[in-house]
Protein backbone atom coordinates (compact mmCIF):
# COMPACT_ATOMS: atom_id res chain seq x y z
CA UNK A 1 0.00 0.00 0.00
CA UNK A 2 1.31 3.46 -0.81
CA UNK A 3 2.03 5.98 1.92
CA UNK A 4 -0.64 8.27 0.51
CA UNK A 5 -3.36 5.69 1.23
CA UNK A 6 -1.93 4.22 4.44
CA UNK A 7 -3.34 5.17 7.83
CA UNK A 8 0.16 5.73 9.19
CA UNK A 9 3.78 5.20 8.30
CA UNK A 10 6.37 3.97 10.78
CA UNK A 11 9.75 5.68 10.52
CA UNK A 12 12.00 3.96 13.04
CA UNK A 13 9.75 4.42 16.08
CA UNK A 14 8.30 7.70 14.87
CA UNK A 15 4.95 7.54 13.12
CA UNK A 16 3.37 9.85 10.60
CA UNK A 17 -0.39 9.78 10.20
CA UNK A 18 -3.19 12.04 9.00
CA UNK A 19 -3.99 14.85 11.44
CA UNK A 20 -7.35 14.72 13.24
CA UNK A 21 -9.41 17.21 15.22
CA UNK A 22 -8.29 15.39 18.38
CA UNK A 23 -4.68 16.36 17.58
CA UNK A 24 -5.32 20.10 17.54
CA UNK A 25 -4.50 20.93 21.17
CA UNK A 26 -1.03 19.41 20.79
CA UNK A 27 -0.54 20.86 17.31
CA UNK A 28 -1.57 24.33 18.49
CA UNK A 29 0.87 24.18 21.42
CA UNK A 30 3.73 23.42 18.99
CA UNK A 31 2.48 26.08 16.56
CA UNK A 32 2.34 28.79 19.23
CA UNK A 33 5.82 27.91 20.47
CA UNK A 34 7.28 27.81 16.96
CA UNK A 35 6.00 30.91 15.17
CA UNK A 36 5.57 34.60 16.04
CA UNK A 37 2.29 34.71 14.07
CA UNK A 38 0.80 31.28 14.82
CA UNK A 39 -2.17 29.75 13.07
CA UNK A 40 -5.45 29.59 14.96
CA UNK A 41 -7.58 26.53 15.70
CA UNK A 42 -10.03 27.73 13.03
CA UNK A 43 -7.22 27.82 10.45
CA UNK A 44 -6.25 24.21 11.18
CA UNK A 45 -9.89 23.12 11.11
CA UNK A 46 -10.22 24.83 7.73
CA UNK A 47 -7.25 22.84 6.45
CA UNK A 48 -8.71 19.57 7.74
CA UNK A 49 -11.87 20.34 5.73
CA UNK A 50 -10.11 21.63 2.61
CA UNK A 51 -10.13 18.94 -0.12
CA UNK A 52 -6.73 19.99 -1.52
CA UNK A 53 -5.06 20.15 1.90
CA UNK A 54 -2.98 17.35 3.40
CA UNK A 55 -2.26 17.53 7.14
CA UNK A 56 -0.10 15.01 8.99
CA UNK A 57 1.22 14.64 12.51
CA UNK A 58 4.35 12.88 13.65
CA UNK A 59 4.18 10.96 16.92
CA UNK A 60 7.12 9.64 18.91
CA UNK A 61 7.53 7.55 22.04
CA UNK A 62 8.41 9.74 25.00
CA UNK A 63 8.52 8.51 28.60
CA UNK A 64 6.54 5.41 27.69
CA UNK A 65 3.75 7.09 25.76
CA UNK A 66 3.19 8.30 22.21
CA UNK A 67 3.14 12.10 21.86
CA UNK A 68 2.77 14.47 18.91
CA UNK A 69 6.23 15.81 18.12
CA UNK A 70 5.58 17.59 14.83
CA UNK A 71 3.21 18.23 11.97
CA UNK A 72 3.04 19.38 8.37
CA UNK A 73 0.31 20.95 6.24
CA UNK A 74 0.50 21.26 2.47
CA UNK A 75 -1.72 21.65 -0.56
CA UNK A 76 -1.65 19.65 -3.77
CA UNK A 77 -3.35 21.30 -6.75
CA UNK A 78 -2.93 20.29 -10.39
CA UNK A 79 0.57 18.85 -10.13
CA UNK A 80 1.91 21.53 -7.80
CA UNK A 81 2.32 21.48 -4.02
CA UNK A 82 2.60 24.31 -1.54
CA UNK A 83 3.98 23.59 1.93
CA UNK A 84 2.04 25.86 4.28
CA UNK A 85 3.21 24.85 7.75
CA UNK A 86 5.81 22.50 9.21
CA UNK A 87 7.00 22.47 12.81
CA UNK A 88 8.63 20.20 15.37
CA UNK A 89 8.15 20.42 19.14
CA UNK A 90 10.97 22.37 20.77
CA UNK A 91 12.09 19.38 22.88
CA UNK A 92 12.49 17.19 19.79
CA UNK A 93 14.36 19.54 17.46
CA UNK A 94 17.77 18.74 15.99
CA UNK A 95 16.93 15.02 15.99
CA UNK A 96 16.04 14.71 12.31
CA UNK A 97 12.26 14.76 12.80
CA UNK A 98 11.77 17.79 10.54
CA UNK A 99 13.69 15.97 7.82
CA UNK A 100 11.50 12.87 8.31
CA UNK A 101 8.33 14.96 8.04
CA UNK A 102 9.59 16.77 4.97
CA UNK A 103 10.78 13.55 3.32
CA UNK A 104 7.44 11.81 3.97
CA UNK A 105 5.60 14.85 2.59
CA UNK A 106 7.71 14.80 -0.58
CA UNK A 107 6.96 11.06 -0.94
CA UNK A 108 3.23 11.80 -0.81
CA UNK A 109 3.69 14.56 -3.37
CA UNK A 110 5.57 12.24 -5.74
CA UNK A 111 2.81 9.63 -5.39
CA UNK A 112 0.36 12.40 -6.29
CA UNK A 113 2.38 13.24 -9.42
CA UNK A 114 3.47 16.66 -8.15
CA UNK A 115 6.18 18.21 -10.30
CA UNK A 116 6.87 21.49 -8.45
CA UNK A 117 6.85 22.31 -4.72
CA UNK A 118 6.75 25.83 -3.26
CA UNK A 119 7.01 27.28 0.23
CA UNK A 120 7.66 30.54 2.04
CA UNK A 121 10.05 30.77 4.97
CA UNK A 122 11.07 33.70 7.16
CA UNK A 123 14.35 35.24 6.08
CA UNK A 124 15.61 34.81 9.67
CA UNK A 125 14.72 31.09 9.89
CA UNK A 126 18.16 29.78 8.97
CA UNK A 127 17.51 26.27 10.35
CA UNK A 128 14.46 25.78 8.12
CA UNK A 129 16.18 27.26 5.08
CA UNK A 130 19.11 24.89 5.61
CA UNK A 131 16.78 21.88 5.93
CA UNK A 132 14.98 22.76 2.72
CA UNK A 133 18.26 23.27 0.85
CA UNK A 134 19.38 19.77 1.95
CA UNK A 135 16.34 18.41 0.10
CA UNK A 136 17.21 20.33 -3.04
CA UNK A 137 15.00 23.39 -2.60
CA UNK A 138 16.43 26.58 -4.02
CA UNK A 139 15.75 30.12 -2.93
CA UNK A 140 13.89 31.65 -5.87
CA UNK A 141 12.82 35.13 -4.77
CA UNK A 142 11.58 37.10 -1.79
CA UNK A 143 8.22 38.53 -0.79
CA UNK A 144 8.71 41.85 0.99
CA UNK A 145 6.95 42.14 4.36
CA UNK A 146 5.15 38.83 3.73
CA UNK A 147 4.88 38.17 7.47
CA UNK A 148 4.12 41.80 8.28
CA UNK A 149 7.32 42.14 10.27
CA UNK A 150 9.69 40.24 8.00
CA UNK A 151 10.34 39.23 4.39
CA UNK A 152 9.73 35.69 3.18
CA UNK A 153 12.08 33.71 1.00
CA UNK A 154 10.15 31.67 -1.57
CA UNK A 155 11.83 28.30 -2.08
CA UNK A 156 11.07 25.89 -4.91
CA UNK A 157 11.82 22.28 -5.74
CA UNK A 158 11.22 20.36 -8.94
CA UNK A 159 10.43 16.70 -8.29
Amino acid sequence: MSFLHAREKDLGGHKIRPMTLEDLDSVLAIERDSFPGPWTRAMFIGELRNPVSHSYTMTSLHEGRRVITGYVVFWIVHGEAHILDLAVHRDFRRMGLGAMLLGASLDIMRESLVYDVFLEVRRSNHAARSLYRKFGFRESFERKNYYGDEDAIVMTLSL
